[in-house]
């Protein structure tokens, strides 16, 4: 019933740019907030950025903050991330998540907090 699907994942030379897309589709979807995961080969899933559809904020990793920027489309329910100035540690899977309740304190970094997953993209950073 609920549907997130990312795209625009690919190849690019680390100091290079990409930016990925995320479309939430659904009868009845509702989402209180969205976020982007990354997970590389033999590592944890780690939280990359989020954003809080009502109000527009938004969460940053500190890997990523002033590299990335998570932005939306309410017109077409979409959201974006945005990234440059890439480097090979980037390299990894990312996936788009969306919760459907509120989340308060760091639990915006958990995935836990989240109910839909899309089913990834992968992201490869040469250096």
């Amino acid at each position: 019933q609920v549907q997130l699907r990312e795209s625009g994942g690919g190849f690019v030379q680390a100091g290079g740019s990409l930016s990925l897309s995320c479309a939430a589709s659904g009868r009845t979807f509702s989402s209180y907030a969205q976020g982007w995961f990354r997970q590389a080969p033999g590592k944890e899933r780690e939280f990359v950025t989020a954003l809080i559809w009502r109000s527009g904020s938004t969460y940053y990793a500190d890997s990523v903050k002033g590299r990335f920027v998570i932005s939306r489309d309410n017109a077409e329910n979409t959201v974006y991330l945005k990234m440059t100035n890439l480097k090979p540690e980037d390299t990894a899977v990312y996936y788009c998540a969306a919760a459907a309740r509120e989340i308060t304190g760091w639990g915006i970094h958990g995935g836990e907090s989240y109910d839909y997953w899309g089913q990834g993209t992968q992201v490869t950073v040469s250096s």
